[in-house]
């Protein structure tokens, strides 16, 4: 098995410390741990979007007036046609 040597901050180091379980080994302790997965719901990824936008690291305003115009299209004209029975009492 190969072997990589890792550097650690104090405060990192001691927060594997406390984590370990006797005798456990600190390559145990890293495959138990559990990290975070980054928010994928659309709010996080909206907050995201105008994060970058307002850093100008984010689409080009010409792009998104594209999207704007493709959005105001699609809800001008609903893909759900009309009921026969709507008129009907």
């Amino acid at each position: 098995m190969a072997i990589k040597t890792i550097s650690l901050e104090l405060d990192a180091y001691e927060r594997l410390k406390r984590a370990k379980r006797g005798k456990e080994s600190f390559s145990s302790v890293v495959r138990r741990a559990r990290f975070d997965a980054p928010k994928s719901t659309g709010a996080a990824i909206l907050e995201e979007t105008q994060a970058l936008y307002r850093a100008k690291k984010g689409a080009p305003k010409k792009t998104l007036d594209y999207w704007a115009g493709v959005e105001a299209e699609e809800s001008a004209s609903p893909r759900i046609s009309a009921s026969e029975w709507a008129n009907e009492e």
